[in-house]
């Protein structure tokens, strides 16, 4: 090999290489060769700490969540789409259920406190089950609760000074004692979704009809 030809492939090499390495890293962190990314889990309700009240005006926070298996869901009125359709999901979950809906917390925490007053979330819930409870309180604790369950939201500006809310629209489920059982995702279908629930208390069930 001639001097000119070593450099040449030397040159070769040190393109070929760092190109070589960066390829493989892209297919181990975000190509077809990456690990599923997995969102952090929620605390147990036990290890919560934050202070809000229910459509009724009542005092609740973590230690209303302990004693029965509990079904918890964040969102805001004003949302479009997600919010309802997910209640309207669980609504359908609870009827599922039967006697065991009157068993469970079934809750609704708002990411929007400024426009979810007590009134708001009592009207809002008023269209879906009544088993379903509307929590919200002030910006702090609201943010606390988000991040005891892992919730992610943030406030959105839209035309005419307005704003909307993006959110996490995931269905948290948690066993009598407080301890994190499972999640349901957005349009998750009954026969997947009342069987997570009945884990939660417990029970191995199939969906029936």
């Amino acid at each position: 090999m001639t001097r000119r030809q070593y450099v040449l492939f030397a040159l070769l090499i040190g393109v070929v290489a760092p190109a070589l390495l960066l390829a493989v890293g892209w297919w181990q962190v975000d190509g077809p060769g990456a690990k599923p990314k997995t969102a952090p889990l929620p605390l147990a309700i036990s290890e919560m700490d934050f202070s809000l009240s229910d459509h009724e005006g009542n005092p609740v926070g973590p230690a209303t969540l302990i004693g029965r298996p509990s079904m918890v869901f964040f969102g805001f009125t004003f949302c479009p789409d997600i919010c309802p359709t997910t209640l309207a999901d669980i609504s359908g979950w609870l009827n599922l259920l039967g006697a065991d809906a009157d068993s469970m917390n079934t809750v609704f925490i708002t990411v929007d406190p400024a426009r979810d007053t007590a009134a708001a979330m009592a009207e809002y819930v008023s269209y879906f089950h009544p088993a379903i409870r509307g929590w919200t309180g002030p910006d702090a604790e609201i943010a606390k609760a988000a991040a005891d369950f892992r919730v992610k939201f943030e406030r959105v500006p839209t035309e005419g000074n307005g704003y909307t809310m993006n959110h996490t629209a995931s269905v948290f489920l948690f066993d009598a004692t407080g301890r994190f059982v499972s999640t349901i995702d957005y349009h998750e279908p009954r026969e997947v979704a009342v069987p997570k629930i009945r884990r939660a208390f417990g029970q191995q069930n199939e969906v029936q009809g």
